[in-house]
């Protein structure tokens, strides 16, 4: 960042709405928030937490405080404030910035936040009784270069993937981890310092970070959507001449669906970045047709493990989720641990550069997800079902905790969702497993209808059952008006299990 400061100085670093910063601004803010942080006592190694929604400042803040050699620990805004008083314990940050957005989630917890002083808590945007202001903050800092010893073993974040209900999971990587991660998602994706990155999701998702953090480390511009709206970011595509953006499957949709997306040039852009769940066949196709530049999917955990299915091998293994990225890798072994061979179904793994050292503060956990291969190497056991063909790519089948089991079969649901996909007056569906006196489980199929849909649930499993196999007949369909997502739009199976558990 320093080094863009320094020799990109007046070209655009960062955009959100009305708002520019050219590389040398944004390096001088950078530089403000890791001094004013060090000015209140910040050591190396002590955390951060920010919970805030997209904006340049959150920028600042996540940047400024890995200058200053602070852990930044960016909060869901999808969480409750018990979950989040949680995850900041947990963390033992010792510092909060809060958005105007979101500090209301937090406000009423704030006394139970054990390990941040009264002084240490800052809103950004907003006035607030009880919290210092941003700005304040900022201007009593000064601008110049602050400088950290930092080594690649160093913390640089750690990441929250639960904490609704009891301990919550902090998945830490290091400077080590964070550096691989940029440089080598910057040339599976082609992104250079010529790109101009369209951050369409949240910026506290570890799904974000694949774009963005690639296009801060080559000295690219950031053109960032402080919430999604299909019809802006056309706007914003053709105004700034984007080039690279990520979005999931269903963004996408929106966006070919969108009344007036033939009404604009997109032609500037290169890269289209997917990631956060698979895509539907028939959606796939159409983006492939529509939209100009290359498609690439993405498959990955926020602990350290991915795979790219890239543009030149897009229509030879078009069901494929790719291969891991240069000097990374994936397998699959059995509930025993054997390596499984091309074509047997197993529980992927995956080693990597950018494999996290820990869950942290739990080291049972961590080695419980790990597994070590004969030459000592660690892999992430990844808890989805997949198999790999004669060329080594992969191929996801389900999650392992999502597959139904039903008289001792294993049905893997997404196989079932491909097909009703297919039925015209499916918008999106998704089957889950639900108890069966007899079987121990059985499919449903839950679906959201497109308006004015002429079929009712009945002939929606009556369509679908003719089609798949007899083990894998659903038991009904329901229709719903939504489903359950996460951040990124992947759906919350876990809570519709739960919902449906006592259907009949």
């Amino acid at each position: 960042m320093a080094r863009h400061g320094k020799w990109r100085t007046n070209k655009t670093a960062v955009v959100c709405g009305e708002k520019r910063l050219n590389w040398g601004e944004f390096n001088h803010r950078i530089n403000r928030v890791a001094n004013g942080l060090v000015s209140m006592g910040l050591k190396k190694g002590d955390k951060v937490s920010m919970l805030m929604t997209n904006s340049i400042e959150m920028l600042e803040i996540m940047f400024g405080t890995v200058r200053a050699g602070g852990v930044i620990v960016p909060l869901s805004a999808m969480v409750t404030g018990e979950s989040l008083v949680r995850m900041i314990n947990d963390s033992d940050s010792i510092f909060l910035f809060a958005d105007k957005k979101l500090l209301n989630t937090i406000e009423s917890y704030r006394e139970q936040l054990t390990g941040i002083a009264a002084d240490y808590r800052f809103s950004v945007g907003v006035d607030a009784d009880g919290w210092g202001g941003f700005e304040r903050f900022m201007s009593d800092s000064p601008d110049d270069d602050y400088v950290v010893e930092l080594t690649y073993e160093d913390p640089f974040n750690i990441m929250y993937t639960s904490g609704t209900t009891g301990l919550p999971k902090g998945i830490l990587h290091t400077h080590h981890n964070r550096f691989h991660f940029a440089a080598m998602f910057a040339i599976d994706f082609r992104i250079d310092s010529g790109a101009v990155n369209i951050v369409t999701t949240s910026l506290y998702a570890n799904g974000t970070w694949l774009t963005f953090l690639p296009t801060m480390f080559v000295g690219g511009t950031l053109i960032i959507m402080p919430q999604y709206d299909t019809a802006e970011f056309l706007r914003l595509v053709r105004r700034e001449k984007g080039t690279h953006t990520f979005m999931v499957p269903t963004q996408f949709k929106m966006l070919l669906e969108h009344p007036d997306f033939d009404r604009y040039d997109l032609n500037s852009m290169k890269i289209w970045l997917s990631a956060g769940s698979p895509f539907l066949k028939q959606d796939k196709e159409e983006v492939l047709n529509r939209l100009p530049g290359e498609l690439v999917e993405l498959w990955g955990l926020t602990e350290g493990v991915a795979t790219t299915l890239k543009p030149e091998d897009m229509e030879a293994k078009t069901a494929s989720i790719g291969i891991p990225p240069v000097g990374w890798d994936v397998g699959i072994i059995d509930d025993e641990g054997n390596r499984l061979s091309p074509g047997e179904i197993g529980e992927i793994i995956g080693s990597s550069s950018f494999l996290m050292p820990e869950y942290y503060k739990l080291p049972d956990k961590t080695r419980e997800a790990m597994w070590r291969d004969e030459r000592g190497r660690t892999y992430l056991k990844t808890g989805d079902m997949g198999k790999l063909d004669e060329d080594g790519f992969l191929y996801i089948l389900d999650r392992k905790k999502d597959m139904i089991i039903s008289g001792g079969i294993n049905i893997f649901a997404s196989d079932i969702e491909e097909i009703l996909a297919g039925h015209p007056d499916v918008k999106d569906c998704v089957v889950i497993g639900v108890p069966h006196e007899k079987w121990g489980e059985t499919p449903l199929a839950l679906v959201i209808p497109y308006e004015g849909a002429a079929a009712v649930e009945d002939d929606v499993r009556d369509w679908l059952n003719t089609r798949v196999a007899k083990y894998q007949r659903v038991a009904g369909v329901v229709f719903r008006i939504d489903f359950p997502r996460n951040a990124l739009g992947k759906v919350l199976k876990k809570e519709m299990r739960a919902e449906y558990a006592t259907i009949k």
